[in-house]
């Protein structure tokens, strides 16, 4: 695989967000450092165009989503968002078009076939926090801290509360949401925000070293798992057996289960996967 670079949404000559591949895990970063790599709404439309590509293409088997600076993301672009209020109806009609956009790019992450970690250096506040939040799973450095804030400003993170209190315990989830305090990466782990905490330096090999052992896996078990996860959690407990049930059937009937449990019982090594 070769690297790609959105070249139709960019500001100046610099890509909103840059992918790469190594090998079967597609890196995807953030590229408006001056910015905080704000979420505008060409950054969360660059960022949906790749997921949609991403999704189509069955040679990548994990995701990564970083930044190309010191800091994760800042959330909504408040500038962006503070000039539409000259618009006729005080920019209203823009806002819910955009939290739609945002809300629709949350949920491509739940809906992705691969898993995404979120590989977080610095501050992901607000929108940014939901960013990792929507993310299977996530990796952070120890001088990294997460907030939603908005509360701060006058402007409740109604939208990231719906990521953050699928993620946290109620209280934890008001917690951040009330008080808005920035919060250090360690209580984020022990919140359960996050998976691992790693030193800096070794952020990005933490985080590709976790994508690439997905990507050993089955993609056809890790799709049809990842999708169940998020549905059965909507359910009722029976019908989430149920459901689960139906899956874990239909999971037997695929060439890959077959052969990994032969090679199983048999005590042999496991065979090439082949995403049937």
């Amino acid at each position: 695989m070769t690297d790609k670079q959105d070249a139709t949404i960019a500001q100046g000559d610099e890509p909103l967000v840059i992918v790469r591949y190594d090998e079967e895990v597609a890196i995807m970063t953030l590229n408006q450092p001056r910015a905080i790599n704000a979420l505008s709404q060409d950054m969360l439309e660059a960022l949906q165009a790749h997921l949609d590509d991403i999704a189509e293409n069955k040679a990548v088997k994990a995701v990564i989503l970083r930044s190309s600076s010191k800091h994760f993301c800042a959330g909504h672009n408040l500038k962006e968002m503070t000039a539409r209020r000259s618009d006729a109806d005080g920019g209203k009609s823009y806002f819910i078009e955009l939290f739609a956009i945002c809300s629709k790019l949350m949920q491509r992450i739940v809906t992705l076939p691969q898993p995404v970690i979120a590989e977080v250096r610095g501050i992901a506040t607000a929108a940014g926090c939901q960013l990792v939040a929507a993310c299977d799973l996530a990796v952070a450095s120890q001088t990294a801290c997460f907030a939603t804030s908005g509360v701060n400003i006058g402007l409740f993170c109604s939208t990231p509360m719906v990521a953050l209190s699928r993620n946290l315990t109620r209280k934890q989830s008001m917690e951040m949401l009330l008080l808005g305090d920035f919060i250090d990466a360690g209580r984020v782990h022990e919140m359960g925000l996050v998976n691992q905490v790693v030193e800096d330096e070794t952020l990005e090999a933490q985080s590709l070293d976790m994508a690439r052992r997905i990507a050993g896996k089955s993609s056809s078990a890790v799709k049809i798992g990842k999708e169940a996860f998020y549905k059965q959690l909507e359910m009722p407990l029976s019908d989430a057996y149920a459901y689960a049930g139906e899956v874990m059937a239909t999971n037997m009937m695929f060439a890959d289960a077959e052969a990994g449990i032969g090679a199983f019982i048999a005590k042999k090594e496991m065979p090439e996967w082949t995403g049937e």
